[in-house]
């Protein structure tokens, strides 16, 4: 082969790893929205990720983690109602991988916050990264 067609299999392979790498980030299915990003500490902690009340109401949500893996104990979803809803989770969540799609009851669903309680698996290494999405 030469040197030419070399470089145009490496610039098409590199073209395809980015674009798999960009589409693995990009979000669950079309009609999702992605709610906010938490940075998690390594251990067994609690983090909180606020929702402004701009986005709207929600029916489903859905959390994904990307970088390393996440033992998920459980999650609280605050409403602007006053109103909360415990989640359990009770899922480890692998580096790429995504929660199943959780239901919130009832209506006037406007997200304020939501509380996580996890083990990060991330000991000595990078930290993860958890999204959540919504779909109205």
């Amino acid at each position: 082969m030469s040197s030419r067609t070399l470089k145009v299999i490496s610039a098409c392979l590199l073209f395809g790893w980015v674009m798999t790498a960009t589409l693995a980030e990009a979000g669950p299915l079309k009609g999702w929205r992605q709610l906010g990003q938490l940075t998690v500490t390594d251990g067994l902690d609690h983090d909180a990720l606020v929702v402004t009340g701009a986005r709207g109401d929600f029916r489903k949500l859905q959390v994904r983690v990307f970088d390393r893996a996440v033992q998920f104990r459980s999650m609280k979803i605050h409403f602007a109602n006053g109103e909360m809803q415990d989640v359990e989770l009770r899922d480890v969540i692998p580096a790429g991988g995504q929660s199943r799609i959780i239901d919130i009851e009832g209506a006037d669903r406007v997200i304020r916050k939501i509380e996580f309680w996890y083990d990060a698996q991330a000991r000595g290494g990078k930290r993860a990264r958890v999204r959540v999405y919504g779909q109205h």
